[in-house]
This record gives C-alpha cells, structure tokens and sequence, in this order.
C-alpha cells in the first residue's frame, strides 16, 4: 500500500483527535437479517482496513485430510485437536497482520472481525491471574470456525469452546458469523469473557469500532443471545456494572474503552460512524448529541440491496452544505465532487486505508455453492469494482494471490514472519493493480472518480443483471453433476474477475499518461 503524503498524515491525526478513531483500526461491518433484504437473502458487508504496507491475496484452500493427533497450533504457543477433515473456502489473507483474514467457506458460512477495544486489563495481568492460558487465541479463531461450521450458530459456539478454553489475546473484537439462515455478532474481551447475539432477520445492524451489543441482549433467551458463564458477576466485581441501578446488564456499557476526552463520541454521546451509518439507513440525521445509545438493529420500512450495502461502506461522510454533519445529497450512494477520498469527514467509512469490501449474499433457498456468493472489490471500494465469488468455485486467478506454495501460506511462522518480497510491487499482481489505481485516484479525487466510476459502475450492473441467468444454467446443472456446477461458477468468477484485473490496468496507465503529461 501506498506511504501516504504529508498533508494527508497531517490531515489523519486530526481526524483521530476530532473523532477517537484510529484509521488503523478502522474495520466496518453491515448485517441485514433475511426479511430487510430485496430478495431474501442474508447480507454480510465487511469492510477491511489497516495502515501500514500491505498486501492482500484472495485464493481457495480445498478440503484437508489431516492425521490422528494432529494439532493446531496457534500464535502464542497454545495447540488445538485437529480435525480430521477440515472444509474448503476462500480465504483473505494479510501476511503480517493478525486480524484482517477473512473466510467464506463451501457451506456459504462467512466469518470476519472488527476490532473492539475494552477495558479490560493487559494481556500480562490476564495470563497470571488464569483468564488466558498457553498464550491465548487471536489469529486462527476465525480460520478454525471456517474450517468446521456448517452454520454460523455452530460457528458461534465452535468460538465459544476455543475461547472458554484459552481466552482472548486481543484488547476485543466482535466477530461476524453469517450464514444463509442466520448471522450472529460475537463480541469478545480480552480473556475469558464474551456474549454473542443474533442479528434479526427483519432488522440491519450497523458495526464499527466499538462494541455494540447492549442492554436489548436478553441473556435469559437462549435462541438469540449466548455469553459466557459468570459474565454478569465478573462485571460487577470489577465495578462496571450496578444491579441497583435498575438497568439491564449491558456488554457495551461494561467492557467498552471509554470515549477520549473530547472525541466526538465523547461530546455527542455515539460512535461517529455508527451515527452516520444508521442516519443513512433511516434517511434522516439523528439528533445530537444522542439522549441515549443507539440501538443495536434498525428496522427500517425498505428493504436493503447487495448494492445498498456497498454504497453504505463506500460512503465518505463528508461535512458539506448547511448541515455541519451530514451531507444529505448522497444518501446511501457515492460522495460527492466535494467529497475526497483523502479527507474523510464525520461518520467516514470508505477511506485511503481500506484494503477489501466484501458483500456476502446468502440465500437458503439454493446450494450453498450456487446460493451464497461474495460480491468483492480490491482496495478501496469507491474506486474499484464489486467481482462474484460463488462459494461453490475451486480456484481463483492467479493475479489475486501471491504464489506461494499453499501448505507455506498456511503455516503460522510464515503469516507473521513474510519474506520482505511480499510487499514488492508486481504490475501482474491484482492488489498492487488496483491499490496502484486508487492512489492516481487520489491525486485529483473529485474529477478522477468520476471517469473511473463511470467505467465502473456499468460492468457491475451488467453483473448483477447477468446474475439470474447464470444461476439458472448452475442450477440445471446442479441437478446432474455438481462438479460441472463448480466449474462452471469457476470459469464464470475467474473470467469476471480477470476482465476487472485488465479493466483497472487499463485505467491506471491511462491514469498514469495522463498525469505525467500534466
């Protein structure tokens, strides 16, 4: 990834000190339950952002046999029984980092995260006091729920087993875990304390850096909400939760890092982005300062699109017009001219810093391989191009990973210990592609997004317009030989995504001409 200019770190720091967000940190997730979809399906929106050099590689890692006794081992030190067979799925791998992998695996089960800080006390006091053993679980959490789960609910307790066991590593985090009947939000706090709730199907839940599970979690309802034992009586010994207050017992009001003096969440009493992104879901600005937390689900009265869901990720939150907070005009759809990418304004959740956009639409109603799909762009969602990924496909084109051996790409030395080549330039490379295009974007943002969108935005109408009838051809062939199914939704992703590869390097050495002519 690019090293950003100077006015932009300069313009970054102000943005953390005005907001409390770390760009870093900056994750973002969109859930909409089955029955706040157009066509039924569940939707999972993740957005991936860290800083820093990266790059990321998408490919398919198949079905495993693995020998009696074998073992997981994890980051720190700690081992896990194997399973004997581990299942196949599309992996988003960050060398270096140990949170910015994500899965969608063959039973259209996904799984990413968010980070989530908390209060709870440091990783050294935790291990000596019992709440983290044998060095903790971060890293593999997410790949062994992929590995293993036929839904998300069991993805939900296949976490709930691993972290029981060895507590977390982390500060916290919320993890994701949707499938085509369900999606859950898993919210963990360094060591051993945790609660998962699940999204409703008529309702959408708006994820950023905080934690957001509240109040409204019944622990008393076993079909929706499961947390670990004792996790009431742990928060008020430590004094972050008061029976005698009359309130219920709330996992955001107990374990979250309280707000920065004068950060916006601060002042105005709610995360920033998850203000702006629930003002876009309820097409209205939301009075501040907040009387009380925002809710965790909206139930709003339209229903929600794959392409409402990235333009809600895609957007830039931008101060602009009468309003000081909100920019009304471009309701759930692209900034506008005076919105640039490289300076974000309240609520911003498309940043420089975003690496992957994925879309996960999950429908019950047909064979996970044909019925669950991740629509993905590579970088920067605002300049790329959302690909179909079907969870049925075998491979993905070499352009979009890097071609180490799989069992080394596996291995945990090699996550965290990437040879410096990793992060070389390769004009063949998709990420490095793309990423490429997004920083001549950035140059001049309100005029070259324009001309890049409307090259953009037809190829993906013409997906989404072509998506029926090439499901309809999967399915027939579905009903006589799966395997020619797969292939076919092979062939069909790996061509679309190709046509994208070749599509943004056209544009980035037209980009490139153009600007070394200036």
């Amino acid at each position: 990834m690019k090293t950003p200019p100077l006015t932009l770190l300069l313009i970054t720091l102000l943005f953390v000190c005005f907001t409390g967000i770390t760009p870093a940190r900056a994750c973002f997730t969109v859930v909409v339950g089955k029955d706040a979809s157009t066509d039924g399906a569940v939707l999972f929106g993740h957005l991936e952002q860290n800083a820093g050099l990266r790059n990321m590689s998408y490919r398919y890692v198949p079905r495993m046999q693995h020998p009696p006794g074998s073992m997981v081992e994890l980051r720190r030190g700690g081992k896990w029984p194997q399973a004997e067979e581990t299942y196949s799925y599309l992996w988003t791998s960050m060398p270096g980092a140990e949170f910015s992998d994500g899965y969608f695996n063959e039973f259209g089960v996904a799984v990413s995260s968010d980070a989530c800080r908390t209060r709870e006390d440091s990783y050294d006091e935790l291990v000596a006091r019992g709440d983290i053993i044998d060095g903790g679980i971060g890293y593999k959490l997410r790949r062994i729920i992929a590995q293993r789960a036929r839904t998300s609910r069991e993805g939900v307790e296949i976490a709930a087993d691993l972290l029981n066991y060895f507590g977390y590593a982390a500060s916290g985090r919320t993890y994701i875990i949707a499938d085509a009947s369900e999606a859950w939000l898993l919210g963990v706090a360094r060591g051993k304390r945790w609660i998962a709730q699940r999204v409703p199907d008529d309702a959408v839940v708006l994820l950023p850096n905080v934690h957001i599970i509240g109040g409204e979690a019944d622990l008393g309802d076993s079909e929706n909400v499961i947390a670990s034992e004792g996790l009431v009586d742990y928060a008020i010994e430590r004094g972050w939760y008061d029976p005698a207050s009359g309130e219920p017992f709330s996992f955001r009001e107990a374990f979250n890092l309280p707000a920065p003096e004068g950060s916006f969440m601060d002042t105005e009493g709610a995360d920033p982005r998850q203000w702006f992104s629930q003002s876009l879901v309820r097409e209205e600005l939301i009075p501040l300062p907040a009387r009380d937390p925002l809710p965790f689900a909206l139930y709003p009265e339209r229903l929600f699109s794959v392409q409402d869901v990235a333009a809600i990720i895609r957007s830039h939150g931008h101060i602009e017009g009468q309003d000081p907070r909100l920019e009304k005009a471009h309701k759930l759809g692209m900034p506008g001219a005076a919105s640039p990418h490289h300076e974000p304004g309240v609520g911003a959740i498309c940043s420089s810093t975003s690496q992957e956009l994925v879309v996960y639409q999950l429908r019950h109603w047909m064979p996970a391989a044909i019925g669950s799909v991740a629509w993905r762009t590579t970088a920067a969602p605002c300049g790329s191009v959302l690909v179909p990924w079907y969870a049925g496909i075998r491979e993905t084109p070499r352009p979009y990973y890097k071609d180490w051996p799989l069992d080394q790409a596996l291995d945990i030395s090699f996550q965290f210990n990437p040879p410096p080549s990793a992060f070389d330039h390769d004009p063949q490379n998709a990420f490095d592609v793309f990423n490429g295009l997004e920083n001549m974007i950035d140059l001049d943002y309100p005029n070259h997004i324009q001309w890049v969108r409307e090259r953009w935005d037809p190829f993906e109408e013409e997906q989404f317009a072509m998506q029926a009838a090439i499901e309809e051809v999967a399915l027939k062939l579905w009903e006589t030989d799966p395997e020619l199914a797969r292939s076919f939704l092979t062939s069909y992703s790996n061509a679309r995504a190709i046509q994208a590869f070749e599509m943004a390097r056209e544009m980035l050495n037209h980009m490139k001409t153009i600007n070394w002519a200036h």
